[in-house]
């Protein structure tokens, strides 16, 4: 039936929007860890220069002492960018969902009323479940 394609294709299409959705997720943890791992280096270095007494420093280690940090301000910057990006995304893909599951019910309503099979309906109820999960 043409309405079972339909909601099939529908069924299909959402799965691929999670997979696209977990793929970004990923590539976010990825460059978040890398930003961590970045910014904990340049704070172990600018630990041992501070460690330094200040009568001690050299020019050249003030002016390294500088530049990690405005390298961890720009890097913090960045994360933060980050963090704020992926709060914006999160919160699109929680009104895409909920725009899915209600086109899901208005499209699963008619195909109740044409088929009443148990197995059927089981089937529609998991993918309206599975739809709002994700």
């Amino acid at each position: 039936m043409p309405e079972e394609i339909e909601l099939e294709m529908a069924k299909i299409q959402r799965l691929r929007e999670v997979l696209v959705r977990r793929e970004s997720e990923l590539r976010f943890m990825m460059d978040d860890i890398q930003l961590c791992r970045d910014i904990m280096d340049l704070k172990q270095e600018l630990q041992n220069l501070v460690a330094i007494p200040e009568k001690e420093k050299t020019k050249l280690q003030k002016q390294r002492e500088d530049e990690l940090i405005q390298k961890i301000h720009k890097l913090v910057q960045k994360r933060d960018f980050l963090v704020d990006d992926a709060e914006v995304e999160r919160l699109r893909e929680q009104e895409e969902d909920k725009e899915m599951a209600d086109f899901l019910r208005i499209k699963l309503k008619p195909l109740d009323k044409v088929t009443k099979s148990p197995a059927r309906l089981e089937s529609l109820e998991r993918l309206e479940a599975y739809v709002l999960e994700y």
